[in-house]
């Protein structure tokens, strides 16, 4: 009976385990108006873009701060500083990067 149990256990883990390590479907993007700027920043392409779109934003003194917020969640605390039109450049270029 108690191997049954975890059997059955690693069976219903399994899946979720499997969906963690599949590589991302071909089309999708590396990175969204979602993504946490760590997690950009984190990835040398995207800080290159980050670094190029967004002069300052990797290195402000602020960035403890707002590191885990996304571009689209900075866009709108910033009060009109970071335009939408900075952000839709950004977030294009981004999506030229290859698939994490």
């Amino acid at each position: 009976m108690r191997y049954e149990m975890a059997l059955a256990a690693l069976l219903i883990a399994a899946p979720a385990r499997a969906q963690e390590v599949l590589p991302p479907f071909a089309g999708t993007p590396a990175y969204t108006l979602r993504t946490p700027v760590e997690t950009m920043a984190a990835d040398p392409a995207a800080a290159a873009v980050l670094n190029k779109d967004l002069p300052g934003l990797l290195t402000d003194p602020n960035y403890a701060i707002f590191k885990t917020m996304s571009l689209k969640q900075m866009q709108q605390a910033s009060g009109g500083d970071l335009s939408i039109v900075d952000v839709n450049k950004t977030l294009a270029d981004l999506q030229t990067l290859p698939p994490r």
